[in-house]
């Protein structure tokens, strides 16, 4: 039983710090965004990052997939480092590259 509460405690202290290290974004419809991602471009369309996490053939960390579908995004289709995320009539390229970021809002 101790066990069983000791992981327990574990995995919502890893949740909760996990969501600590993301942020929404107005502009792209309140989809996360790493903290620690360094913007180097952004326009009407979407925002490109630096970010040493991002790589084009392992897409994007657990975490980041774990905080993406508890705010409420849907993995949707995936097409080389492309990845569209959908919540409610919004939608998301995620284009991740080595050490780089793009979302793209789709319209």
């Amino acid at each position: 039983m101790t066990l069983l509460a000791t992981f327990i405690g574990v995995v919502i202290i890893y949740y909760f710090g996990t969501l600590s290290l993301y942020e929404p974004t107005d502009e792209l419809h309140s989809f996360p965004v790493p903290r620690n991602a360094k913007l180097i471009e952004n326009n009407e369309l979407g925002a490109r990052y630096h970010w040493s996490r991002a790589s084009e053939e392992n897409g994007i960390p657990f975490s980041y997939e774990i905080v993406l579908k508890s705010n409420g995004w849907v993995k949707g289709d995936r097409e080389g480092a492309s990845v569209i995320y959908t919540k409610g009539k919004h939608k998301i390229d995620l284009i991740s590259t080595t050490d780089q970021l793009d979302i793209i809002k789709i319209k």
